[in-house]
């Protein structure tokens, strides 16, 4: 019967293939692998035994003790606060839609979303989606139009009042 842990004899372990194996972002684990981590709990291993011999990470180790003291199982816990309202497809057309054109507000926005994606929102929220996109709403800054016309007829102004004082 295979409980889905291999154990690495003594020696076996290097911290090349160590680093390796560790290096970057990790799936969650799956029950079987926090099954074993209990057991050796139970067995009165230490955390670092454990973690050597699953090839698990310490603090993931410690994490799945703690959890199963305090709960009493390891199972993964729903997500805390409430479901996002837009869906990838909705996100994805939101952004497509910005990137086409800018200059549309959100309640233009907000009736697009409802025509194609069938998501019926409030321009706030809309709003507050383009935000954490990193899409902002500003209005943009007043630049005079300096010609060279207007350039020459500022230019001797300015040498007249270079030497003001506040």
């Amino acid at each position: 019967m295979d409980t889905g842990v291999y154990y690495k004899p003594l020696g076996m372990q290097t911290a090349s293939t160590n680093i390796g194996e560790r290096m970057g972002r990790s799936q969650e684990l799956s029950d079987s692998k926090r099954g074993p981590v209990i057991g050796g709990h139970l067995g009165n291993k230490s955390i670092r035994d454990i973690s050597w011999l699953l090839n698990i990470p310490r603090s993931t180790v410690s994490g799945i003790i703690t959890k199963w003291k305090q709960l009493g199982t390891t199972a993964t816990q729903p997500p805390s606060g409430r479901p996002g309202h837009m869906t990838g497809r909705g996100q994805r057309m939101l952004k497509h839609t910005v990137r086409r054109s800018r200059q549309l507000s959100a309640e233009s926005r907000a009736k697009d979303l409802q025509t194609w994606c069938g998501l019926q929102m409030s321009p706030t929220t809309v709003r507050r989606e383009l935000h954490g996109m990193g899409f902002h709403g500003r209005a943009a800054a007043s630049k005079p139009s300096i010609t060279k016309c207007n350039a020459k007829h500022r230019m001797p102004w300015c040498k007249a009042r270079c030497h003001w004082t506040l």
